[in-house]
């Protein structure tokens, strides 16, 4: 009967998720607001862009090369005549699909390792913490050009590079949250109950760092799609035809003195995406953490 109730009291501690709590603090955010119309702005382009864009961002018209903004063309055209609109919607997609994609396989590795580096100790924590330090040396963007400059361009191979690249980040994040988690006192009781290492780590300590690897894997969402732009900007990245934003500004720099647009307009999807991307991670951040709610 004890036992009952001290697993009872232990399973207590499980962090809630806290939607309605999120939900009043976004909506007493503007810039939460902001930042969560950006992001499903770009999502919606990035999952409809044939009903969206305007055009096919592929066909080209020599006769309407080069066409400042107009009411059939918002955002002109480029040296082409391919709609700049229609070609960034459908970039949306290559971008967001990018950084997700490299979120999600840079967080399981780097979640997995610094949880073992935590909770195992040890030379675990040692031979991660000593990979991960020989990494994080490196300036991330020129370890990822590094990365793509030796695997080559592509779409996966961007992918891959920013995977490799980023997984240090969630490993030291995880890391420092389980060094903490593991002296609490319901961790140390399950512990002394018997609990096997696989069930203190799922019931007591991945719901109690889920906050945190949210909102790392926002901030590098940001990151990583910067990242993609960077790389595309200088040829290492996405290949045409497939339209990026970084690959748009790239392939349009010979015509800035000529034709602000091609430039200005995928740069501004570009930056107004990444400043969605932040402000919906700090109302993240705030709704997840109790203390910044009361």
């Amino acid at each position: 009967m004890a036992e009952q109730v001290g697993a009872a009291a232990i399973r207590g501690t499980a962090v809630a998720p806290p939607t309605a709590g999120g939900l009043a603090t976004l909506a007493r955010s503007r810039s939460g607001l902001f930042g969560v119309g950006i992001v499903v702005a770009v999502v919606l382009c990035a999952a409809l862009p044939q009903i969206i864009a305007p055009y096919d961002p592929s066909v080209p018209k020599l006769s309407m090369a080069v066409q400042p903004p107009s009411a059939a063309h918002p955002f002109g055209t480029d040296q082409l005549g391919r709609d700049q609109l229609s070609r960034i919607i459908y970039a949306a997609r290559v971008s967001l699909f990018i950084g997700v994609a490299a979120v999600l396989a840079a967080g399981g590795i780097g979640c997995s390792l610094g949880l073992a580096s935590g909770y195992f100790g040890g030379w675990v924590d040692a031979a991660v913490m000593r990979l991960a330090d020989v990494q994080l040396s490196f300036p991330f963007l020129l370890l990822v050009l590094t990365l793509n400059a030796v695997i080559g361009g592509g779409l996966r191979n961007v992918i891959v590079s920013l995977v490799l690249a980023g997984w240090p980040m969630y490993a030291r994040v995880v890391r420092g949250e389980i060094l903490v988690l593991v002296r609490r006192e319901y961790v140390q009781a399950a512990v002394a109950m018997g609990a096997r290492s696989r069930q203190v780590i799922w019931r007591h300590v991945l719901p109690n760092v889920a906050g945190a690897i949210v909102v790392t894997s926002i901030s590098q969402i940001s990151q990583f799609i910067v990242a993609e732009a960077t790389i595309s900007f200088l040829g290492f990245g996405v290949q045409l035809p497939t339209p990026s934003w970084g690959t748009m500004v790239g392939e349009q720099r010979d015509y800035v003195s000529l034709a602000w647009w091609l430039a200005a307009f995928p740069g501004a999807a570009l930056a107004f995406t990444v400043l969605g991307v932040n402000l919906t991670g700090d109302w993240l951040r705030d709704a997840l953490d109790p203390r910044r709610r009361r």
